[in-house]
């Protein structure tokens, strides 16, 4: 859990302790409380954190279920499709012209379906996401050695500092490209600072000005 948190360090008085629906964690503290003061804070609420965490799993991150019929929405790079089901014996699924167009063999058949859609959006997450991954590996001056695209329910990324590999959620693919490079530059950031350090966030700061206007555009898009 302590790799959610984010650590901020203030000219106030009082502790301030947020969860948000993303799972990530934020806690500011006067700017003269030490690490063990930190962890004591932080060790008091446990039960706290946990509780709120487990009410936004259970509340806002179920996925919304759709019936995968024609007309019906699906968001793609932040932008809505209608989905257009087709029946043939070819099956795939291409973006033409406005539409998401689903092509099966049998349009009842609402398992396949799901299937065909999911391989489309993790074909497209792969493609894109490596894209922006090389990118920004240029920015910080970082080679990580695997990307991974998982379905994750409370993050939108992970890095693993020693092994040097990133993990980034499927979901981001349907959010808009900017969204997309703020979690990327974020997760490839952890390579110089592990932690939500003030140098961290100094360091994105100079990479990307307004990482915060993308990072609210991130947690308030549906």
């Amino acid at each position: 859990m302590n790799e959610n948190i984010q650590i901020h360090k203030k000219k106030v008085k009082n502790v301030t302790l947020k969860v948000k629906r993303d799972g990530t964690i934020h806690l500011t503290v006067p700017e003269a409380a030490t690490e063990d003061y930190v962890e004591r804070v932080i060790g008091n609420k446990k039960e706290w954190i946990e509780a709120q965490l487990k009410h936004f799993d259970e509340n806002y991150d179920k996925p919304e279920v759709k019936e995968m019929v024609s007309g019906e929405s699906f968001k793609y790079l932040g932008k809505n499709y209608r989905l257009k089901i087709i029946e043939d014996q070819e099956e795939g699924v291409r973006l033409y012209r406005g539409y998401i167009e689903i092509y099966v063999k049998d349009k009842g058949n609402l398992k396949r379906k799901e299937e065909l859609i999911k391989k489309w959006y993790l074909d497209k997450a792969k493609a894109k996401f490596e894209e922006l991954v090389h990118q920004y590996e240029g920015v910080v001056k970082e080679d990580i050695k695997s990307i991974r695209v998982l379905t994750m329910k409370t993050r939108w990324g992970s890095c693993n500092v020693e092994s040097r590999n990133i993990n980034l959620n499927l979901e981001l693919i349907k959010k808009p490209r900017y969204c997309i490079e703020y979690v990327i530059l974020h997760e490839l950031a952890h390579l110089k600072y592990p932690n939500h350090s003030k140098e961290f966030w100094e360091y994105m700061s100079v990479h990307m000005p307004n990482w915060k206007r993308r990072k609210d555009k991130l947690e308030s898009s549906s």
